[in-house]
């Protein structure tokens, strides 16, 4: 193995020869495969510009009317009625651990801009976590934060197939960060995890296939076995956030299902696959992100198809984030805040989720007593939803709504704020009450990008045309900077992001993720 940076940092505690063993073995076995999967995926994308549309596999139809369960899941994985996410930052795990979510995902992808300290630090976080000793001492208040005695459920989402960590180089060639991520984790903590009665357990995100499903199972087994260690006994609950994973459900439970822990609506990253899968297709412009609800035709159609497809084979169907936070100083907007987030909580819990997702530990309460009013046991996997009949169209109708000067105006202000904080270390930002992360920054871009390649026109009939973004951008950061204050607004990495947002969206070709290019920027 070789560094790509012989002046990083690399303590021993994380990086050990042990972790540094078994993520050299994966690359050298995986990667490769990894490499043609990630073909396939601009392959099938030549093919949707062609004007091909997604549809159920007829290669696969036998395992989807198949009748086969998944493994059963280990008891601390039955009752995950809350979760909580969260980056790996050092305070946030603590808190987020002793909330009253039942679990918490630990997030190395779209909360945590990947800094090469963020990276090595959250592996240390995540270890300290697991033996119980994490502690954390606040420098300005003094406060010290420790675990309670009762924690939630860790687990933890390594970053997707489609990234690197350059800071680390196998045989030339930079190592995958999913598999970096990963084996870093496993290796470290699996005996301590065993110890504690509780397993490695993953999020995996951002695939749009089963055989990228069926690649991440081979590597369980691989590193299962190098470890020494019973198969099955990681587990992982992948989520369903891109347009293309959604027509494969059956078969990525299928494919994971020694090691399955079920399915997740990843509710903005779907939106954000939705846009760019058919961004050359001007008949699928999405409106102002706004008005795109769960209660739109395409999405709850996919939320019922979650659940009646994990239920059937055994799994727990996981809804989406409540992505609110709680408003200081505002009781009226509080109560407001938190009327949604019980109202969503309850859409989920009626339409037969066995748990949901919060940004914050002050949601907790609100999201369980939504789910109490429907449940009675630890999950619903007794929901069957045989009701639920959905076709390829059904996932595919393109809501209807208006595109306006406002939605214009606050995608380039989240969007931009976003890229702004996330260039400067942080991946999980604050804005205007809501929780961001990366998804919420992809919709953002994604949608002006459409906008602006298909001439869309606003309410009041102008077009959103590139000088017209050029000309509002120029206008929002006049605002941000009224908002953020001069010394803020000037400390920050603004003349970088308005530089890559800009690019991003005048360009022809559409960059898959925005994170791609922004991580050339990052130490």
């Amino acid at each position: 193995m070789d560094t790509a940076s012989q002046t990083t940092s690399q303590p021993d505690s994380i990086l050990t020869p042990q972790a540094l063993r078994l993520v050299t073995e994966l690359q050298r076995r995986f990667n490769p495969r990894r490499l043609e999967l990630l073909a396939a995926r601009q392959q099938r994308q030549a093919a949707i510009d062609a004007g091909a549309l997604p549809d159920f596999l007829p290669e696969t139809v036998a395992i989807r009317a198949a009748d086969w369960k998944i493994a059963p899941v280990p008891a601390d994985l039955q009752d995950r009625r809350v979760e909580i996410t969260g980056p790996v930052e050092r305070k946030m795990m603590i808190n987020a651990l002793n909330s009253r979510a039942l679990a918490f995902m630990a997030d190395c992808e779209d909360s945590c801009a990947p800094t090469w300290a963020n990276i090595v630090q959250g592996q240390q976080n995540l270890k300290d976590a697991v033996d119980r000793t994490i502690n954390y001492t606040d420098p300005a208040s003094g406060k010290h934060y420790r675990l309670n005695d009762r924690t939630a459920t860790l687990i933890v989402r390594p970053r997707g197939w489609h990234l690197v960590e350059k800071h680390i180089s196998i045989d030339g060639v930079p190592v995958s960060a999913s598999l970096f991520d990963f084996g870093v984790y496993l290796a470290n903590n699996h005996e301590s995890l065993a110890r504690h009665g509780t397993g490695p357990y993953f999020y995996l995100p951002k695939l749009e296939s089963h055989l990228e499903a069926r690649l991440w199972n081979e590597v369980f087994v691989a590193a299962q076995e190098h470890l020494g260690m019973r198969q099955g006994t990681i587990k992982a609950t992948v989520l369903i956030e891109t347009i293309l994973a959604a027509f494969e459900m059956d078969e990525i439970l299928h494919e994971l299902r020694e090691h399955s822990a079920g399915l997740n609506c990843g509710r903005w990253d779907y939106i954000f696959s939705f846009i760019k899968k058919f961004r050359n297709r001007p008949d699928f412009m999405l409106p102002d992100r706004s008005t795109v609800t769960m209660e739109r035709h395409f999405l709850k159609s996919y939320v019922d198809l979650l659940i009646r497809t994990c239920h059937r084979r055994g799994a727990h169907a996981m809804g989406g984030m409540a992505a609110q936070i709680p408003v200081k100083n505002d009781p009226a907007a509080n109560d407001a805040a938190m009327a949604r987030v019980r109202a969503d909580k309850l859409r989920e819990a009626r339409a037969g989720h066995d748990g949901t997702w919060i940004a914050h530990p002050g949601l907790a309460e609100v999201a369980l007593e939504a789910f109490a009013t429907v449940m009675t046991g630890p999950n619903q996997l007794q929901v069957s939803r045989d009701d639920v009949q959905v076709t390829a169209a059904d996932l595919l109708r393109v809501p209807e709504g208006p595109i306006t000067d406002e939605g214009l105006r606050h995608n380039i202000r989240v969007g931009l704020q976003y890229l702004e904080a996330w260039l400067g270390g942080q991946g999980c930002v604050p804005l205007y009450h809501l929780m961001e992360d990366a998804a919420t920054a992809e919709i953002c871009r994604a949608q002006i990008w459409q906008w602006v390649r298909h001439g869309a026109q606003t309410s009041d009939g102008r077009p959103v045309s590139i000088e017209r973004f050029n000309t509002t951008l120029q206008e929002e950061l006049q605002v941000i900077a009224r908002e953020l204050g001069a010394a803020r607004f000037g400390a920050g990495h603004f003349d970088a992001a308005v530089q890559m947002f800009t690019a991003m969206i005048a360009q022809r070709e559409f960059d898959e993720f925005l994170t791609v290019p922004a991580y050339a920027r990052l130490a």
